[in-house]
């Protein structure tokens, strides 16, 4: 298992901990490029139907000769960047007939039941965003043509109109609104029995992190909020999110919902979070450790409220 930084809070999230060097930088050069896929050390993340395919013994990362057994397009599999090994790609693949010796695993079970280190769960979730990112982009959005990936597979071009796409990351904030020793969490239908977790919600154009934060909390909960500290990131690869964690501090205390997202909001003490995250509460639960909700908890639980940053001095 990988070893993080003590303080990288971003890197100990599910799918956080990719450790690929992406080589950007030559992303545009063809050769380069070509000579990562003729490597003989050149492995492939398979996904089929935004479903990983995982060999026996838990194998993620495959063979070309595997990938394009099972159906890749070697000369267009996207090129994610290189670990110790060698250089990793990702490729769109059917289904594996019944009876091979693979399975279709789902990523937030994958990420739950803990069997894929954390460093490759990282370059897992690259791999499910950018195959997703091309099924869903096969045509240009200036003329309706039809697209080829570049050469890296990080782009995808129109030779009709000349237009070039790039893959998008649409960003998130979450967030837990905290008064001292109180938090505020809040449930959707769709959540498990019990559950709890932080408000979330996604950005708007034109919209800073800080203004996303207060306006998702007052929209939801009602409750206004002053301060907002960054607390870490997490790539959130359903299809393609980047979910921004943040404590935000609250200057006033009514649950008053203006709109009806939430099934329930209410405020929970801070003794109340550990035992939630550990699922020894005798009424509630919190996210489990997969979700960046779980570790803003955590924080909150150990640390409490964190400091929030002074007054800005904005120019006249």
């Amino acid at each position: 298992m990988m070893q993080f930084p003590p303080m990288d809070y971003s890197a100990a999230t599910g799918f956080g901990g990719n450790t690929l060097d992406r080589m950007s930088e030559r992303r545009e050069d063809a050769p380069f490029i070509a000579s990562m896929r003729e490597s003989a050390a050149a492995r492939v993340i398979l996904i089929a139907d935004d479903l990983l395919v995982m060999g026996t013994g838990a194998v993620v990362l495959h063979s070309r000769a595997v990938g394009e057994a099972l159906g890749a397009l070697w000369h267009e599999a996207t090129f994610l960047g290189v670990d110790k090994v060698g250089p990793v790609f990702a490729a769109a693949v059917p289904a594996p007939a019944e009876g091979a010796p693979y399975t279709l695993e789902n990523l937030r079970a994958l990420a739950i039941q803990d069997v894929v280190p954390l460093d490759v769960l990282g370059a897992v979730a690259q791999a499910r965003s950018l195959v997703g990112w091309h099924a869903r982009h096969g045509f240009c959005a200036n003329c309706g043509a039809p697209t080829h990936p570049g050469p890296a597979g990080m782009r995808r071009d129109c030779e009709a109109c000349g237009a070039t796409h790039f893959p998008r990351t649409d960003p998130v904030v979450i967030m837990l609104a905290v008064d001292g020793d109180r938090c505020l969490l809040g449930r959707q239908r769709r959540f498990v029995e019990r559950s709890y977790s932080c408000l979330a919600g996604f950005m708007e154009p034109g919209e800073t992190i800080e203004a996303a934060v207060r306006r998702e909390i007052w929209e939801e909960a009602g409750v206004v909020t002053r301060r907002v500290a960054y607390h870490a990131s997490q790539p959130w690869p359903f299809p393609s999110s980047l979910m921004i964690g943040c404590f935000a501090e609250a200057v006033s205390l009514d649950i008053e919902p203006r709109d009806a997202e939430l099934e329930d909001v209410r405020w929970f003490d801070r003794a109340d979070i550990g035992p939630m995250l550990d699922r020894t509460h005798p009424q509630f639960i919190a996210p489990p450790a997969v979700a960046i909700a779980h570790h803003l908890l955590r924080a909150y639980a150990r640390y409490g409220a964190p400091a929030m940053p002074a007054d800005a001095e904005i120019p006249a």
